[in-house]
């Protein structure tokens, strides 16, 4: 039998269940941050970064961050210049 002290290898479950894995996860971070021994805390965070980490190289285009909480669109809405950015918006 393989000891899987910390669960399924991220990279082994199925897209819904590496969801609701991470959903879960999140769900349980502040009580184990409150409640939890120094040990549950560091294998709660270290099963954590691996189920985002695989979260974020499986879908990338949901993870990538809405442009009005970046500095450059934050800018680009207010009709701020943007460096880099010519007038057009465009890459300079």
């Amino acid at each position: 039998m393989t000891d899987r002290p910390h669960g399924i290898d991220p990279q082994e479950l199925a897209d819904d269940d590496l969801r609701r894995e991470l959903a879960h996860i999140h769900e349980t971070r502040h009580d184990t941050l409150l409640r939890g021994s120094e040990s549950a805390l560091e294998a709660h965070t270290q099963r954590m970064f691996a189920l985002e980490r695989e979260f974020l190289h499986r879908f990338p285009e949901e993870s990538a961050p809405d442009p009005q909480r970046t500095r450059a669109g934050s800018r680009e809405h207010a009709g701020q210049p943007v460096p880099g950015r010519d007038i057009t918006g465009s890459p300079g």
